[in-house]
């Protein structure tokens, strides 16, 4: 309805001779304000020098009995334009919710984008705190976000299995005699590792020469356990994972791009990249950035130079894609802006795609922030434990297999929900208790809101009440004026790269519905209007469902 209404604003602007402009048209705050407002009078005015009031009434008498299914247009304060639209477009697009059930919500404003969507991708060889799911949590929501929007999306997972982590969990591991099938074992050794690394003794030596010898292949012992340590933390990854309901189509380590990639800067040493102090450099500078080394002066490959081997495989495997986007932690932003601009130079026929970079922040507890490398460390394991048990108190269903299920998907739900509510690139403070709270704003709630409509629903239907439009009240419930913009939102949030809309959405539509709830009678036969308002609870539990698919979220029928 949003475009329809602009673009008959657009027309009566060409009609009236008025110019051209960029105008607002959104929700009022107050609904009592309509449904749609414009701010096109008060842009035009500046340009025509008449007052936006003079302008507004112009447009108005244009556009009234023009618009279909808009019933009212009025003036309001210095000169905005308010919408108003008829009962019958709210039961409309309530029928239209029903009809198109799990399609509800979707757009095309991808069709024709092959995205390329790379998330998660931790360091192999040490346990996940709940920080690196961040970056799994918001990639996600994003990428169902955009397969929402009409595009193919190709999920990339791109864990660290070699390098200086690596070999500082190798050292640890060998150090200590521990078994590299236990994470938390893994853990310890990473730590030992880490904090002999920095204590700068003979230790750091025989670790930088673990990693050289690891790179190499040369020594099968340290290989074996380098294996032993993968494996347990590439198993504990893909748990994690499919919890959090990702399945990646594509997994591209550090140890299969670091050959290419070095090979790319060294075929491009002279014109592209540059030797300095025995390393070889990409200049930043030259595009007003700054310079990165991508070959250590041992002639190692850096982050920079795997990430260019990354991209490579990436271009071998996907070579029609129109789109490259790489989730991770904000404090690499200039990072990423480097190695576009290498990239840029090194494939110049990504000249025409899309490179994107989307930053993450840090999660913290409200206890401060957890470090791996320090080793104050919140596993994914230890916090999913605590929270499932906790919500395991929390559900009713008493068959022991459906309520760990259930338990286990109001966990996820309350720390995705934690985390996507924020705006991306913002940091977060997670509090468990109120994650895990059924009232207000948490992803239990809104789980909680769809099970209490399909338990609401099943006692209509015993009542003999069957969802229907037939009879209407003469005015429309205020959830019907909230439940058609999930369209809208969900276009918003994937052109706004904005996972938060869509959790605040359904956060005020939950609420809204809640006190319709409240105060409605719809397991009743002898109310005229139950019918309706069973088919409201219908399309509110359908957009519930899909929006809590787009976060990843399970909709359980039964709390």
């Amino acid at each position: 309805m949003e475009a329809v209404i602009r673009t008959a604003v657009a027309e009566a602007l060409e009609t009236l001779g008025l110019p051209a402009a960029d105008f607002v048209i959104e929700h009022p705050n107050e609904l009592s304000h309509g449904d749609y407002a414009c701010n096109v009078a008060m842009v035009v005015s500046k340009s025509v020098g008449q007052s936006p009031r003079v302008v507004a009434e112009q447009i108005v008498e244009k556009l009234t009995g023009q618009i279909e299914y808009v019933e009212n247009i009025e003036i309001a304060g210095p000169g905005f334009i308010n919408f108003y639209l008829t009962r019958d477009f709210f039961v409309a697009e309530t029928n239209r919710i029903i009809n198109l059930g799990e399609n509800w919500g979707k757009n095309e404003v991808l069709s024709g984008e092959t995205m390329l969507i790379e998330y998660t991708s931790p360091n192999l060889f040490k346990p996940l705190h709940i920080g690196n799911l961040v970056g799994n949590i918001i990639g996600e929501a994003y990428t169902r976000l955009c397969e929402f929007s009409g595009a193919s999306v190709v999920r990339i997972n791109y864990p660290s299995d070699i390098g200086l982590t690596v070999a500082k969990g190798v050292w640890g591991l060998r150090h200590l005699k521990v078994d590299p099938s236990d994470i938390n074992a893994l853990g310890l050794a990473y730590k030992t590792g880490n904090d002999a690394y920095e204590a700068a003794g003979t230790e750091k030596d025989e670790i930088i020469a673990i990693n050289q010898a690891l790179y190499a292949g040369s020594d099968e012992a340290l290989n074996t356990l380098r294996d032993a340590g993968i494996a347990t933390s590439r198993k504990q990854l893909t748990e994690l994972c499919l919890k959090l309901g990702t399945k990646f189509d594509t997994e591209i380590t550090e140890s299969s791009a670091s050959d290419i990639g070095v090979s790319v800067v060294k075929e491009h040493t002279g014109n592209i990249f540059e030797i300095s102090d025995g390393a070889v450099v990409y200049k930043g500078e030259k595009v007003g950035l700054h310079t990165r080394v991508f070959l250590n002066s041992q002639g190692l490959p850096t982050y920079e130079a795997k990430d260019l081997g990354n991209f490579t495989l990436k271009q071998q495997q996907y070579p029609n894609w129109t789109q490259s986007v790489i989730v991770t932690g904000n404090e690499q932003t200039e990072y990423f802006k480097v190695l576009y601009a290498a990239i840029r130079e090194v494939f110049p026929e990504t000249a025409d795609k899309t490179l994107v970079h989307i930053p993450t922040g840090f999660l913290t507890l409200t206890t401060g922030k957890m470090s791996s490398r320090t080793g104050n460390v919140l596993t994914g394991e230890s916090l999913f434990a605590e929270m499932e048990e906790a919500a395991k108190e929390r559900v009713t269903d008493l068959d022991s297999e459906n309520k760990t299920a259930l338990a286990e998907a109001v966990a996820v739900a309350a720390l995705k929900y934690q985390i996507l509510k924020h705006n991306v690139g913002s940091n977060i403070v997670f509090d468990k208790e109120k994650a895990l709270s059924f009232e207000g704003d948490s992803g239990p709630y809104l789980q909680y809101t769809h099970a209490r409509i399909r338990s609401v629903l099943n006692k209509a239907q015993s009542a003999g009440v069957t969802p229907s439009y037939v009879v209407l009240p003469e005015q429309p419930y205020m959830i019907e004026k909230i439940i058609y913009r999930f369209e809208e939102v969900v276009r918003e949030a994937v052109v706004e790269q904005a996972p938060q809309k869509v959790v605040n959405y359904l956060t005020e539509l939950a609420g809204v519905f809640n006190t319709f709830y409240a105060h409605e009678k719809m397991a009743d036969a002898t109310d005229e209007f139950a019918p309706y308002k069973c088919l409201l609870a219908e399309a509110v539990a359908t957009t519930l469902k899909n929006g809590l698919f787009i976060l990843a979220i399970k909709a359980p029928e039964r709390l």
